[in-house]
């Protein structure tokens, strides 16, 4: 049976925890496994660790502390913005996500940290940095090139 190695193909369902319990992410909800292919970037080096050696069937919860997961907030990836950058029908309140279209054509997620008056606080960090997180994984298929 294949085991997860640096080279491996990955599909894994899994649920993402703070670490009072509350419900982060899940791949369960719409029964939408995850796929993952190691060392392409998109996982931390800490978080791809945990999973080498995992077989087919194999479940596992690992918590990882806020270094290892998703990093602390970086007060550089806050920015100062002018109310009317933002179109007429965006939601400019508090707590509210929205997708800022990058130069590249991707778009990066903000969050509204504050709204007042012509100011509005926009939040670039991950919404998960400076958290400990517990991932509770199991592996579906692991395929090795």
């Amino acid at each position: 049976m294949s085991e997860i190695t640096n080279d491996s193909q990955v599909i894994l369902h899994f649920d993402l925890k703070l670490e009072d319990g509350s419900a982060a992410d899940s791949t369960r909800m719409n029964d939408k496994p995850a796929k993952l292919i190691m060392g392409d970037g998109s996982l931390t080096p800490n978080f791809e660790r945990c999973l080498l050696g995992l077989k087919v069937g194999d479940k596992k919860a690992f918590t990882l502390a806020p270094q290892d997961a998703f990093g602390f907030p970086n007060p550089d990836n806050v920015y100062y913005m002018d109310r009317s950058k933002f179109g007429a029908d965006t939601p400019v309140e508090d707590g509210a996500i929205i997708a800022f279209s990058q130069p590249d054509g991707t778009e990066l997620p903000g969050i509204i940290r504050s709204a007042a008056g012509d100011s509005v606080t926009v939040d670039f960090n991950h919404p998960l940095a400076g958290q400990t997180v517990i991932f509770d994984v199991e592996v579906i298929d692991v395929i090795n090139q």
